[in-house]
């Protein structure tokens, strides 16, 4: 069985969505959950054509708290510094690293990519969906899928099945295609952001130096 084509799914959506706005209809509203600036970059450039972002930055695997903070500040000064064309707004989740641990208990030693990554996905996912309900938003995703390393198959799934639950189109995507993530790292050196060398929970964290 083949596999989804989630670029070509996203691009019908757009052009859907282009065809409205050219007839002079006001842009739908997205909820972007974004895992780190870098990633956000491309998405960003990509979307904001079509969309009213909002960027939520909820991410409560990452470790240590400096690396969050530090994410934080270059997610905001991106969107700060990005000359998009239309308006793009920022939302930070809740902190609470306490809920990474509850849902990565037992999957402690599995390797990066693995089940625990996927219950990763569905936390942030799922805070994204309520909030994209809470606020009244046409469409949510996240730009997880521009990594190599993230399972764009899973995350439309799982996507898909929150955004059924809450009542909220999930923009399904993969966002590596099109040269999507070979662009990111372009913008990256463009803005002169800080690129983390790991995906960002304790346990990506200790794999990666124990590959160093």
């Amino acid at each position: 069985m083949n596999k989804p084509n989630y670029q070509r799914v996203l691009e019908q959506t757009l052009t859907k969505i282009k065809a409205v706005t050219d007839a002079g209809g006001a842009p739908p509203k997205l909820l972007l959950h974004s895992c780190c600036a870098p990633c956000s970059s491309y998405v960003l450039e990509y979307l904001s054509q079509y969309f009213r972002i909002t960027v939520f930055y909820y991410n409560p695997n990452i470790y240590p708290e400096e690396e969050y903070r530090m994410r934080v500040k270059e997610q905001q000064e991106f969107i700060r510094r990005f000359p998009a064309k239309n308006p793009i707004f920022f939302e930070e989740g809740v902190y609470d690293t306490g809920q990474f641990y509850a849902i990565a208990k037992g999957l402690e030693m599995i390797p990066e990519g693995g089940e625990r990554c996927f219950r990763c996905y569905e936390l942030r996912l799922r805070e994204a969906g309520a909030l994209a309900r809470e606020g009244g938003f046409d469409y949510f995703t996240t730009t997880l899928s521009i990594s190599p390393l993230k399972n764009a198959e899973k995350l439309n799934e799982i996507g898909t099945r929150i955004g059924e639950e809450v009542g909220v189109n999930y923009l399904q995507s993969d966002f590596k295609k099109k040269n999507g993530y070979k662009r990111s790292t372009e913008i990256s050196r463009e803005y002169g952001m800080y690129r983390q060398d790991y995906c960002g929970c304790v346990y990506s964290y200790r794999e990666r130096h124990k590959i160093k």
